[in-house]
């Protein structure tokens, strides 16, 4: 018989740490925080310190009214605030914080201190916190008016969501997004922000104006084009100022600067108007730079709808965002007079060339000149079974994380948006030698391949303009897979190995099998099988952090690295691999360390699982959909590759053949 689970009250700290991570859930939403407070304070210079994009370090200083010597002492527990003392309040809140949350989830998820100093005040007093209490007696110390406010080791309480957030220069940049829109918003105000020990990545001028610092941190493409105007709504309450865009600019990027009542928000609905409006204008995939601050009456505003205040609700929505995109479309309307046209003009003496052209443009194109471009027209399957998608190749406990870099990425992109920077000149060295060695005629014909089909286990045909070639597809993809091993040093994801496997028992069926050459004057299975786990468990920090590729000390295998999505290695043979990387890694040199091990998992990579039974489906469906995408995205081919291709016929051979018949 089933009984109901007993309800239990969770612990204070538990309680606080799961409304901390609902609040601050990067370093940008905590920095967003502190920049309000800063701004409530009335400060007029704002500098902000980074270090590990905010996770290691993030420092917040301001000259603002500061924090009395005895609010210290509650400043960080739940609840404090100076904004408001009673509910009614709320509905005419008009400064950024008013729960008095953010200080309190910040010190439940990392270690905080607060120096501070009022004008009344003859010293300052240094104060830390954790989970929301005062440890010590506040210390008295020297200090300007305002407050510092210090954030160290973000999240350190919460592994799994550090884990998740993305590389340091990702979350500077979300961070340099925030502090850069309320430097937009808050032209009184001057911002600085930057990493520690290097110059400003942002600075503005304290009593700037919006256009100038729109000029310093967007740029003067964006600054020359913008237009500007005001509306003020008597029907609905509103008003509006707002900075945009002409039509002459057009960015791939959106961007829209909007605050609601001085506050930094989102809307889906404006958002969608204000696209809605340019798209007239703009071509396809092009967006605007859009600024907007709309003033309502704080009654009619309902900033307490989610934890991070990115969010509001407000009266007659529907309408103001209708009657602001009629706005934009009339001033909008008035600029397109402005637009400028670009027009070739001819140089002297190229008649003459145009009617060469036009010549030659009526000239007969034989059909046997003409490339396929479209590989959906016919491809070999088409002659075979249908291809369907099988996932009988894949693993249930497939990769927690891909690659998602755009198709038309190149290697080079690919590597230096990596959020770990490769310092080793063993690495480099590696890196620099695949890319003297790159064959260039054939580096071209990978990267415009057209997939024909697949011949057998270790041959495919593609095409590549009027010629027809066959591959060896064992020998590539190894090459691919080393490549991408050596660019995604120390970068690369992960395929969890769901339930782990135990390196012993792998590594008995290894030596059990042909492959391993086992004879009995090499000693004991058993024996060599622990001799090969304790050399794997003792250079397991090596895998884990280069080549993520995780070994438990319990002797468990975890993960093994991901090169290609979509792509989960051979299970078969597995337990050899990890046996030749107990025998045939050359573990104590660095650069042979390295360049053994890519090679040996290259090769292991490279083995296909083909079934016995004849359908091969899903191997065809890797080799299109997997391979040759890597083929085309990725490999640098080295020239020995060269004589593994095959030029099978071309398309005016082909026509002189069956013109004779």
């Amino acid at each position: 018989m089933l009984e109901p689970g007993v309800i239990k009250k969770l612990d204070e700290v538990v309680v606080n740490r799961i409304a901390a991570g609902e609040i601050i859930q990067r370093p940008a939403n905590a920095l967003k925080e502190l920049l309000e407070n800063s701004l409530d304070a009335k400060s007029s210079h704002i500098q902000v310190n980074v270090k590990s994009g905010g996770l290691k370090l993030l420092q917040i200083q301001d000259n603002g009214t500061g924090i009395r010597k005895e609010d210290l002492a509650i400043v960080c527990e739940r609840f404090t605030t100076s904004k408001l003392t009673k509910f009614e309040d709320l509905t005419e809140i008009a400064t950024f914080g008013f729960r008095g949350e953010a200080l309190a989830s910040i010190s439940h998820v990392a270690h905080l201190s607060i120096q501070t100093k009022t004008s009344s005040e003859r010293c300052g007093y240094k104060a830390n916190y954790a989970d929301g209490k005062l440890l010590g007696a506040p210390k008295p110390c020297a200090g300007n008016q305002g407050t510092i406010i210090t954030i160290e080791d973000l999240f350190y309480s919460m592994p799994q969501r550090r884990q998740a957030l993305k590389s340091p220069a990702e979350e500077f940049q979300k961070i340099s997004d925030v502090v850069s829109k309320y430097a937009v918003h808050n032209p009184h105000v001057g911002f600085v922000l930057g990493k520690q020990g290097e110059q400003p990545a942002l600075k503005t001028q304290a009593f700037s104006t919006r256009a100038e610092n729109i000029r310093a941190i967007y740029g003067a493409a964006i600054a020359k084009e913008l237009m500007e105007f005001s509306h003020k709504d008597d029907m609905f309450r509103f008003e509006l100022e707002c900075q945009l865009t002409q039509v002459n600019y057009a960015a791939k990027k959106s961007t829209l600067l909007l605050f609601i009542n001085q506050r930094l928000v989102e809307s889906p609905a404006l958002k969608t108007a204000v696209d809605a409006v340019y798209s007239t204008y703009l071509p396809r995939g092009q967006h605007p730079f859009v600024y907007m601050s709309l003033s309502m009456p704080p009654q009619n505003l309902d900033v307490n709808v989610h934890p991070t205040k990115h969010e509001v609700h407000f009266l007659y929505q529907d309408e103001i965002v209708e009657r602001i995109k009629a706005q934009l479309e009339a001033h909008l309307l008035g600029s397109n007079a402005t637009r400028s046209f670009y027009k070739q003009l001819k140089l002297p003496g190229t008649s003459q060339l145009e009617d060469t052209l036009i010549q030659d443009k009526t000239q007969r194109i034989y059909e046997k000149e003409l490339v396929r471009t479209d590989s959906t027209e016919q491809k070999l399957d088409k002659f075979f079974k249908p291809l369907e998608k099988s996932d009988s190749g894949l693993s249930t406990s497939s990769s927690n994380e891909t690659p998602t870099a755009s198709q038309d990425e190149s290697f080079r992109v690919t590597a230096a948006r990596k959020s770990k920077e490769v310092r080793l000149t063993s690495v480099l060295e590696m890196q620099q030698g695949i890319e003297r060695k790159c064959h260039i005629q054939l580096r071209t014909i990978l990267k415009q391949l057209v997939y024909v089909g697949c011949v057998d286990e270790r041959h495919a045909l593609f095409q590549h303009e009027t010629r027809l070639y066959m591959c060896n597809t064992g020998a590539f993809s190894e090459e691919l897979y080393y490549q991408r091993l050596v660019y995604e040093f120390q970068n690369c994801t992960e395929i969890r190995v769901v339930p782990p496997l135990p390196l012993q028992q792998l590594l008995l069926i290894a030596l059990n099998s042909k492959a391993a050459g086992w004879e009995p004057e090499d000693g004991d299975k058993s024996e060599l099988a622990a001799n090969a786990v304790s050399i794997l468990q003792q250079k397991a920090p090596i895998m884990r952090e280069y080549f993520a590729l995780r070994i438990s000390e319990e002797g468990y295998l975890e993960s093994l690295p991901a090169l290609l999505p979509q792509h989960v290695p051979s299970r078969a043979q597995l337990p050899i691999y990890l046996l030749r990387l107990a025998t045939e890694v050359e573990w104590e040199q660095e650069a042979q360390c390295f360049e053994s091990f890519c090679r040996e998992t290259a090769r292991y990579y490279a083995q296909l699982d083909w079934q016995d039974d004849g359908d091969m489906r899903s191997q065809h469906w890797h080799m299109e959909h997997v391979l040759f995408p890597g083929f085309k995205k990725y490999l640098l081919p080295p020239p020995r590759l060269k004589q593994l291709l095959y030029e099978l016929t071309n398309l005016p051979s082909l026509y002189k053949v069956f013109e004779r018949c």
